[in-house]
């Protein structure tokens, strides 16, 4: 997983509910609201967990990211209502969404420092049995 990748993905959501409500596009909200659907959770429910599973970082992460889709579950239910300003309002600085959204970011680049960390403790272990 490329973490930068992640959270960019991530932070497309803001930009995905403004289309949808100034199309008038429905979105799916039961799907949305679950955080295994999307790239993200796929991989931390999936491989991150066969992987990473021990780190602290990995359930700190699997918590925030499962915080973040309830909220844009919230979002998606906005955007199906067509209300232009429901969805700036749950979506503006400092909102559950927002918030949330910050915590994923967060969250990902802990587990990316926590993963980099044991790898480097690994080699270092390795290089010292030599």
């Amino acid at each position: 997983m490329d973490f930068n990748e992640a959270i960019q993905k991530h932070a497309q959501w803001k930009f995905k509910f403004r289309n949808a409500v100034l199309l008038k596009e429905p979105v799916d909200v039961m799907a949305i609201s679950k955080d295994n659907n999307c790239e993200v959770g796929k991989w931390l429910h999936g491989e991150a967990r066969a992987l990473h599973g021990h780190c602290k970082a990995h359930a700190k992460c699997l918590a925030d990211h499962a915080a973040f889709h309830l909220a844009a579950g919230k979002v998606a239910d906005a955007v199906n209502g067509g209300n232009k300003d429901a969805v700036e309002r749950l979506m503006a600085a400092g909102s559950a969404f927002a918030e949330a959204s910050k915590k994923v970011g967060v969250s990902l680049i802990e587990l990316q420092n926590e993963i980099a960390s044991k790898s480097q403790r690994k080699a270092a272990a390795a290089c010292s049995a030599i």
